[in-house]
């Protein structure tokens, strides 16, 4: 039986002779948060403030205070951290959750580890050589972990190492290109994130991670097929088009299956921003403004009530 929600309660209430007791009642059994769900989200949130400002208090620390530092002691003290912080994880008695946030501000560190290496050796190595040497330390952690932030701050390197690598070794590659490939690669994560799952059942990431993943693969398609029109390079904006058609026709589908409004937004939203694009390509720069701005806002109205239509229906 599906869960009984505030809507539910307040449509019988009124058709109904229902006592104000038994609604408080059911409110505070099914709606309400209890006293134990407050206490474990305050003891998650500040402990996670906590661990975050001390991770950037050690960043501000040292960048204060680098000139007057020794290289042991720039070093040393971050590895000292990061061993304290793994034996935490490793030996401690602690919840499960709470070594996770651990286990996180340790990743962090280990790119701060990274960067004080490369300051005070100079080893003249590319960005990306940074952010990919502390993506591969941490992904370890990661897989163990199966925590969703810190698999959030994984994918955010990843990201940021492709991109810095197609910038400073790459230089062949169309950002046509580059932004295909961070197109499917976000969209291999959000697969995993969606239907790991039926693989692997401890994969149970939040709603709002998947969420995050699938704004940022529309992002990068969007930007990429926005360039490409504006570009000579046809072929991969062909190719950027054809795979980004069939994977919209897929996300609209799980949209409607799961009964997601986010995904039947941002597709749209996407598409409307590319044949804007599209319009201010074919038209001259007065018409152009003009059916640009009227086409988005008839879009954007339509998408809206379609939306909201969807809405009405699946709650009734």
């Amino acid at each position: 039986m599906k869960k009984i929600n505030r809507e539910d309660i307040q449509i019988i209430s009124r058709h109904s002779n229902w006592s104000a007791k038994g609604i408080d009642t059911i409110l505070k059994k099914n709606i309400y948060s209890s006293k134990q769900s407050w206490h474990k989200f305050l003891e998650l949130f500040f402990i996670s403030l906590g661990i975050g400002f001390t991770t950037a208090g050690l960043i501000f620390f040292f960048a204060y205070n680098w000139a007057d530092l020794h290289k042991f002691l720039k070093i040393g003290l971050i590895e000292g951290l990061l061993l304290i912080l793994t034996l935490v994880v490793v030996f401690s008695k602690l919840s499960l959750n709470i070594k996770n946030i651990v286990l996180t501000s340790a990743s962090v560190l280990v790119g701060v580890l990274f960067a004080v290496f490369g300051q005070v050796y100079q080893t003249g190595a590319n960005a990306y050589d940074f952010f990919l040497g502390w993506t591969i330390f941490i992904s370890i952690w990661v897989f163990i972990s199966n925590f969703a932030p810190l698999w959030l701050l994984y994918i955010i390197l990843v990201n940021t190492t492709f991109i810095l690598y197609s910038q400073q070794v790459a230089y062949n590659w169309s950002d046509v290109f580059t932004y295909t490939l961070l197109f499917v690669i976000n969209v291999l994560f959000l697969f995993i994130s969606l239907f790991g799952h039926k693989i692997n059942t401890s994969i149970k990431p939040p709603v709002w991670f998947s969420n995050l993943i699938a704004l940022a693969s529309v992002s990068f398609t969007t930007i990429g097929i926005v360039i490409g029109i504006f570009s000579k390079n046809q072929n991969s904006l062909l190719v950027l088009l054809i795979i980004t058609t069939v994977l919209y026709f897929a996300g609209i589908k799980y949209g409607l299956k799961v009964k997601s409004g986010f995904y039947l937004s941002i597709v749209p939203f996407s598409i409307v921003i590319i044949i804007s694009a599209f319009i201010l390509k074919i038209s001259n720069e007065i018409n152009a403004f003009l059916l640009i701005s009227l086409f988005v806002i008839g879009s954007i109205t339509l998408v809206i009530k379609n939306l909201i239509d969807l809405q009405k229906k699946w709650k009734n």
